[in-house]
């Protein structure tokens, strides 16, 4: 018996491209610098009184659970610079954001304690581990170079201790086992909308981390000092 073949059906020739159509703009996975972008936007609504507080704390919420510039578009798709959140080659960031380009940094502590404090500069993106040992994060006198600022934490018999300072923005997604995981957004009045977001990630097994704000401290003339750096 013959079998049937399907002559319409060609074998792809030497180098000819099967992978199908480019994504589209809206489809690409959201890179470091549109979610800095996409905050600085939100920030701005909520300084021009277009966001309330409870507003923008949601969409600040949603900037880290989304995945591609699309979605990232809806986020600001009812504000003026909305449109400003599309990428495309050579695009350049507003004043002070600073796309991030490496590795993440890494404050570990087994068995030990380890401290960041003073004059330092965090990275876009944190990983902090504590076994056994402890971790400040004192980043109520740093020099944030963006927007955004991520900070991942896991604590294992540990203590894990984040201070920030009192006007910029704090958020947390967290849980444990045997553990607590606390992080103290309040303080809403003193929140400037110009100022750096901190987002605190963590699990913890009979550990501890904790995230707040530190009060009496502030980033003053923020607006100003990254716009020197930048």
């Amino acid at each position: 018996m013959l079998a049937c073949v399907d002559l319409d059906k060609r074998p792809a020739q030497p180098g000819q491209d099967t992978a199908g159509p480019a994504p589209s703009a809206a489809a690409i996975r959201a890179s470091d610098a549109d979610r800095d972008r996409t905050a600085r936007i939100l920030g701005d609504a909520l300084a021009e009184g277009r966001l309330t507080a409870d507003e923008h704390a949601e969409r600040i919420d949603a900037l880290f659970t989304v995945k591609t510039v699309g979605e990232l578009d809806r986020l600001v798709r009812d504000l003026p610079a909305g449109v400003r959140t599309a990428p495309h080659a050579g695009s350049a960031l507003p004043d002070g954001a600073r796309p991030y380009a490496g590795e993440p940094d890494h404050v570990v502590a087994v068995c030990s304690g380890t401290t960041r404090r003073g004059r330092w500069r965090p990275a876009p993106h944190t990983r902090a581990v504590a076994v056994m040992g402890d971790v400040t994060l004192d980043l109520t006198e740093a020099t944030f170079e963006q927007q955004l600022t991520e900070i991942n934490v896991t604590c294992l018999l540990g203590n894990v201790e984040i201070l920030v300072p009192e006007n910029i923005t704090l958020r947390g997604f967290g849980n444990g086992f045997l553990a607590n995981f606390e992080v103290h957004a309040d303080g809403s009045e003193h929140t400037d909308p110009q100022a750096p977001v901190v987002i605190v990630r963590g699990f913890s097994v009979l550990g501890n981390i904790e995230a707040r704000k530190k009060s009496g401290k502030r980033l003053v003339d923020l607006a100003a000092r990254m716009r020197k750096q930048g």
